[in-house]
């Protein structure tokens, strides 16, 4: 058994989700920001890999007041649960997902992850080590599963996506397209990793939305 696992993310027309310098690029619009901050407020769980954290300093907490709120009154915490998929356990101390705004943290490495690293993050957050090399995302999930997290969105990056991808996990694809060209060969994209020769991931076109600076697509596995 796993949650239910919704890939999220913003990107160039020509396929870009941040620039060559791989440092956090504005291209939702203010519309799809509402969406993605509705959406975060909706899931259990939210996702990151660590080059995600280490290029973007992300919080991912819910910014609307009245969707944290309405999280309270349900009897939820005001975040849902951060996770962060770091195999060598290279997240910084000082990283705003592990102290900015209220709710708990997880943390899956490995059993190559360095101990004294370990004991340090365990004031921050749960670390629970799944896999040898890589995380395992299999055994992962069904960590989330016993947690009771039914729904998790991803937000990135590229070579998580495309393990997430590798494995099966990925039930659908919400990508909002902005009006904008990137362009850059080293420039990252929606999926990046060792990307497929065969056996590619086939997805339904489930919607389409558009505002004046770009479309919504969400796609489902079929």
């Amino acid at each position: 058994m796993k949650p239910y696992v919704l890939v999220n993310t913003a990107m160039s027309l020509d396929g870009k989700i941040s620039t060559s310098l791989r440092r956090q690029t504005r291209i939702s619009s203010e519309w799809d920001r509402r969406r993605v901050d509705f959406l975060r407020a909706s899931c259990d769980a939210i996702m990151v890999g660590i080059g995600t954290v280490l290029s973007d300093n992300p919080s991912l907490t819910v910014k609307s007041e009245e969707l944290r709120r309405k999280r309270r009154d349900e009897g939820k915490e005001e975040n849902p649960l951060r996770v962060i998929v770091d195999s060598s356990l290279r997240i910084p101390k000082n990283a705003e997902v592990l102290h900015k705004g209220e709710g708990k943290r997880l943390i899956f490495s490995t059993f190559r992850a360095p101990e004294e690293r370990i004991k340090e993050l365990q004031n921050f957050a749960e670390v629970v080590l799944v896999g040898e090399e890589r995380v395992n995302l299999k055994e992962a999930m069904k960590e989330l599963h016993k947690r009771e997290v039914k729904r998790i969105l991803v937000e990135g990056g590229g070579t998580l996506i495309f393990s997430l991808l590798k494995e099966g996990l990925v039930d659908e694809i919400c990508v909002y397209i902005k009006n904008i060209v990137i362009g850059g060969e080293r420039a990252p994209t929606l999926v990046d990793g060792e990307g497929f020769i065969e056996n590619f991931p086939e997805f339904h076109l489930s919607s389409l939305l558009t505002d004046e600076n770009g479309v919504l697509l969400r796609w489902k596995r079929r």
